[in-house]
């Protein structure tokens, strides 16, 4: 189809205005699942303890008539502690981009911070949930609080070599294998055996996948919309009591990790503080800085499938 003769066109044009969006468009993973679902308390030391005490072995043995007390053994309690760690991340805005009125910001130095602060919690979910060890630093190493993965010890099933000390000791990986039913299962018995209950399983994607495929999934009923295809597990139900299914981008996808929320903790030396920083010319600088570690309380409330293919 030919173009009508001499008609201006916007190829031509000089002085068209732009058309930029006021929305920004953002689709990094935010989610923080294992930090949002355990408590929160404040500490007065970069190095913070608790206790934890198990009850005497059960006895089924009576006792004579008359009999003449032997006294008990007392149990002890054990002492446990963790390092706080410091998280930060920064913004800095020159003073002309402060006085300019840019699309979808009231304020681009609001706008940073914003978006620095999510960074910083997935920061802090990696920390917590990982396998880090605990480090509890010099004047040129920084301190590092032990991991999640790093405590367990009571409740675990790990690949051909894995090995985990606990006390926040960096596990040893095993020979990675496949997430299997079984597997799960037989943590869920050590775990029940130790008085554990656990009401989360945080996965990654691959493993969330697989967990959909076991075979009970299979042997489901329910009532579903005809365009529909259901194919997920977001409770698991096993002879132990219920699991919510929670994939994560910020837990190892190798690990499938069994969590009671009651028993663990993110605590607080200094909680989410803005600091603004000297200026040095024409541009403004503010940080956002928090101190914190996590508290396992009993690491044998928790348990994990480790060493799992990641695809």
């Amino acid at each position: 189809m030919a173009k009508v003769t001499n008609a201006f066109d916007t190829y031509s044009a000089t002085a068209d205005r732009e058309d930029l969006s006021n929305i920004i468009y953002n689709i990094s993973p935010m989610q923080t699942p294992f930090m949002s679902s355990i408590g929160k308390r404040n500490i007065k030391n970069v190095v913070f303890d608790w206790q934890t005490e198990v009850l005497p072995t059960p006895s089924a043995a009576g006792q004579l008539e008359g009999f003449e007390l032997s006294r008990s053994t007392s149990t002890a309690t054990t002492r446990v502690s963790n390092v706080a760690m410091i998280s930060k991340r920064d913004a800095t805005v020159t003073g002309s981009q402060d006085a300019s009125d840019p699309a979808g910001k009231r304020s681009e130095m609001a706008h940073q911070l914003a978006i620095m602060a999510k960074a910083l919690k997935r920061d802090m979910e990696e920390a917590l949930c990982q396998n880090g060890a605990k480090t509890t630093g010099d004047a040129t190493t920084a301190r590092v609080t032990g991991g999640f993965e790093s405590w367990l010890t009571s409740n675990v099933s790990r690949g051909s070599g894995g090995s985990g000390a606990g006390g926040g000791a960096a596990p040893v990986d095993g020979t990675d294998r496949d997430l299997t039913e079984d597997l799960l299962k037989g943590v869920l018995q050590t775990m029940f055996g130790n008085g554990a209950e656990p009401s989360m399983a945080i996965c990654g994607p691959h493993n969330k996948q697989v967990i959909s495929t076991f075979t009970g999934r299979t042997q489901a009923r329910q009532m579903i919309d005809a365009n529909t295809v259901e194919a997920s597990v977001s409770v698991y139900s096993s002879d132990f009591g219920e699991l919510k299914i929670v994939p994560s981008n910020r837990s190892r996808e190798a690990s499938l990790l069994l969590v009671d929320p009651e028993f663990a903790k993110v605590s607080f030396l200094r909680d989410f503080k803005t600091v603004d920083i000297a200026t040095i010319g024409d541009a403004e600088t503010k940080m956002i800085v928090v101190e914190y570690g996590l508290e396992v309380s009993n690491e044998a409330a928790h348990g994990i499938v480790a060493d799992l293919n990641e695809s």
